[in-house]
């Protein structure tokens, strides 16, 4: 399976691929889901803000994607 998920995503748009993929978010330590930047910031912009390598959640957002 391809990946689905990229660095270039905001949250709401990898939320939106599914809901589940919030308890990822949580285990990195970011709880960006509610925010509102969540609707416009990407995934790598949020990742400089909370210090999260942003190689490491895409590969677990889309392993866990991977394992459904």
């Amino acid at each position: 399976m391809e990946n689905i998920i990229n660095k270039d995503m905001t949250i709401k748009e990898i939320i939106d691929v599914d809901m589940e993929l919030a308890d990822i978010f949580f285990a990195f330590g970011m709880f960006c889901i509610g925010c509102e930047m969540s609707n416009g910031e990407t995934l790598e912009e949020a990742c400089i803000g909370h210090g999260v390598d942003v190689d490491e959640i895409v590969k677990a957002l889309n392993l866990a994607l991977q394992e459904k």
